[in-house]
């Protein structure tokens, strides 16, 4: 008989002095690999350190728990963590990478799931483009967040239309978006079943709210009698149960919930804390991996499983005040194998089994350490046999909507299975088929504006729910910042002019009322067209004087007026006359016509206009269009002339040009910055003065700044020869320059009499 196998001797402990630098060193090593990246190195590196000393360190045991976690090796990871936790008790935080290893267990998602939207719930359109059309009623009423039919809709600034409950929470909102009134009554009368399903539930969340379970309960259960399998109600009757601690009846629901949708992480969360309440704690720690699975990224998700993970997987674990060597020599002993060596007792253990062998030689490596059997080995089937009662098994692929707790097969740790897609169709209730065979029966009377009394064309609706033609809620708040119906307030509106489209009430009218929309659309077609005329009902601003070339900025701030300069550039024209006013004729013979610039809009709704003189004309008949002038005008051009007359036109145009320089120099400093200011610089003289069919620039500039009478600027504006005017502006040179010398030679004098 061959002699027993002695044990190895213990490894020599380090008494601190020749090989702390060696293993501090190392120390330093593994948890750069690990910071790299390099998991496997990283774990072979600290078992190496384990391996070495008398007695385990907990700093050790942790870091190659973390290691192993991270390189997807969970039975040995929870060996690791056992081991730290017979030398003190496990904090939930330190479990943090064994949560991680144990989530990336549970299987890949198919898709993914942002931070903004960690349910799995689909999201709403994007502003890149439209949406495809739906193809029923009930989907085109649907609201694109919940993937249910509209309830309480309420339409964001953007345009687009949700439940109310389904407004994302933000920043506090100067002004809460109440129900769209057109819409609301228009689910009535298209879906009265559905609309009082929504409002029990509706009901019950709101008693929930206030605290009234049972109450709550009540109006739950008929809505559920309307619609059996709705999710959502399922969901809130198992909340419902949780405060009234039934916590049975509350599995059941959230059981259902999480089986007709895997993908809902709320489905989950309820699950777990009526398993909690159950007193199930390996159920619980099953829903927390899952909904993790979902959503990485909840800390507070990653706590509460850690928790859990302390209670489930440790709780039986002593932690250990004695020296760790007579606690293992005690516990081989205790086993019949004080006197064999780590690798002498895996082989007996594990005899006619070469794969476990296999797993236990490749965990125990090459080291002979009982200290590190005993961390790694003496509980590797336990562990691993606890970590496949714990993991969420993936679904089957051939099964639909099948919840991982239900599938029998044990989960492979090393390839991951997948989530199943979730179902993102919306929610039927029993009479949808019926609704939407039959269609929608909609009406002008259904989308009327209330303020035109026709059909709506580009529908806005405003803070207070109320939906009106874009145009004709700008012709309101031009007189004052209130809703026409409610008289709400709309200053916030007004100051941002996000007057966007309602796209849902557009859709509906497009689809539905395809021939009223379209007379509609012929209607505002001929009144641009009408508004585009630049020779007939011209609107006309009455006000100052303006020429060509020389800028004119306004502050329009009457109500008429903004409707005037808003018309001018929806039309794309961005012109309009600008004439003087007559004490009889109402508005003066000549005008100027002013091309737009830019439009800058005051949160009042009042706006300063930079435009610039584009050219002149004379008025031929005016009238009133909703409150402004407008007149049918005729343009005006220079006389062109040749041979003798333009050589004499030329000179003089260079000599009154010389004699407007000299006298704009010859100013104050203070009043050529006031006129520079207002006006801008003198234009340049042009080489050809007849290019322009109304002069030349710095002609009409001199004139504007010269100390004329309007009577006297207004005949000058009319004329078509440019010598005449030329020597008009030469003449009032003149004059201008001699009171200016008279009033020099006066001041003069009198400082020589003082």
């Amino acid at each position: 008989m061959s002699p027993e196998p002695v044990p190895p001797p213990p490894p020599p402990q380090c008494p601190g002095c020749d090989r702390a630098e060696p293993i501090a060193q190392r120390l330093e090593e593994g948890d750069e690999a690990f910071r790299a990246g390099e998991y496997e190195m990283a774990a072979e590196l600290f078992r190496s350190m384990l391996a070495g000393l008398a007695q385990p360190d907990r700093g050790l045991c942790l870091r190659l728990g973390d290691a192993l976690a991270r390189a997807g090796r969970l039975p040995e990871a929870l060996g690791a963590f056992r081991g730290a936790a017979r030398l003190g008790a496990l904090r939930p935080e330190e479990l943090e990478e064994l949560a991680g290893g144990l989530v990336r267990a549970v299987g890949l998602r198919e898709r993914p799931l942002s931070a903004e939207n960690p349910g799995g719930e689909p999201e709403a359109p994007g502003e890149g483009g439209p949406a495809p059309a739906p193809r029923a009623p009930r989907d085109l009423l649907g609201c694109p967040r919940c993937r249910r039919l509209l309830h309480k809709p309420v339409t964001l600034p953007c345009g687009l239309t949700v439940c109310k409950r389904c407004v994302e929470p933000g920043p506090a909102r100067p002004q809460a978006r109440r129900v769209n009134v057109v819409l609301s009554g228009l689910l009535e009368k298209c879906f009265p079943a559905e609309c009082r399903l929504r409002r029990l539930a509706g009901q019950a969340r709101s008693l929930q709210r206030q605290q009234q379970p049972e109450a709550a309960l009540l109006r739950c259960d008929q809505a559920l009698d309307l619609a059996p399998d709705d999710n959502s109600l399922l969901l809130l009757r198992a909340e419902l149960y949780l405060t009234m601690k039934n916590y049975e009846q509350a599995f059941q629901d959230a059981s259902a919930v999480c089986q007709n949708e895997p993908l809902l992480i709320k489905g989950h969360q309820v699950k777990a804390q009526a398993l909690s309440g159950l007193g199930r704690s390996k159920e619980v720690l099953k829903q927390f991996l899952y909904c993790l699975a979902l959503n990485p990224e909840c800390n507070s998700m990653k706590k509460e499983a850690q928790k859990v993970m302390c209670e489930v997987l440790f709780s039986a674990t002593e932690n250990v005040h004695e020296n760790l060597t007579s606690s293992i020599q005690s516990r081989l002993k205790a086993q019949g194998h004080s006197h064999m060596n780590a690798q002498a007792l895996l082989e007996e253990r594990d005899a006619g089994s070469s794969e476990n062998s296999s797993e236990k030689s490749d965990m125990l490596g090459n080291t002979n350490s009982s200290v590190l059997y005993f961390i790694l080995g003496l509980h590797f089937e336990e562990d691993k046999k606890a970590l496949e009662s714990i993991l969420p098994t993936a679904p089957s692929a051939g099964l639909k909507r099948q919840f991982p707790d239900d599938v029998e097969d044990a989960p492979d740790l090393n390839a991951p299975g997948k989530i199943p897609k979730k179902d993102l169709s919306p929610q039927r209730s029993p009479n949808s088929e019926t609704e939407e065979s039959q269609g929608l029966s909609l009406d002008v009377t259904d989308f009327e504006c209330a303020l035109c009394m026709r059909l709506l064309f580009e529908p806005v609706t405003t803070p207070c729910g109320h939906t009106f033609c874009l145009k004709c809620l700008e012709r309101c708040l031009d007189h004052a910042p209130h809703c026409p119906l409610c008289k709400d307030k709309l200053s916030e509106l007004l100051a941002s002019r996000n007057f966007n489209i309602t796209v849902l009430a557009e859709e509906l009218i497009f689809r539905y009322l395809p021939d009223e929309l379209s007379d509609r659309k012929r209607i505002y077609d001929e009144e641009m067209s009408e508004l585009s005329n630049l020779t007939r009902d011209v609107p006309i601003f009455v006000c100052a004087m303006a020429f060509p070339t020389v800028p004119c900025p306004l502050h329009v701030f009457e109500p008429r007026y903004r409707l005037m300069i808003r018309r001018c550039m929806e039309t794309g024209t961005k012109r309009f006359g600008m004439c003087l006013s007559a004490e009889h004729a109402g508005l003066s013979e000549y005008g100027c016509m002013l091309e737009i610039k830019d439009v800058r809009t005051f949160p009042d709704g009042s706006s300063v206009v930079d435009a610039i003189g584009i050219s002149r004309f004379r008025v031929l008949s005016h009238r009133h269009r909703d409150g402004y002038n407008t007149a049918d005008i005729e343009y005006l051009e220079d006389e062109k002339v040749e041979g003798p007359e333009y050589e004499e036109l030329a000179a003089l145009h260079d000599s009154v040009h010389q004699q407007s320089v000299s006298w704009f120099a010859s100013l104050q400093d203070r009043m050529k910055e006031q006129i520079l200011s207002h006006f801008g610089v003198m234009p340049d003289r042009e080489p050809e003065p007849q290019s322009n069919p109304s002069g030349p620039a710095w002609s009409w500039w001199i004139l504007a700044v010269l100390p004329l009478e309007r009577k006297a600027q207004l005949a000058i504006l009319g004329m078509t020869s440019l010598k005449e005017r030329l020597l008009a502006i030469r003449r009032i040179l003149v004059i201008i320059t001699r009171k200016m010398n008279s009033r020099q030679e006066l001041a003069n004098a009198r400082e020589r009499n003082n």
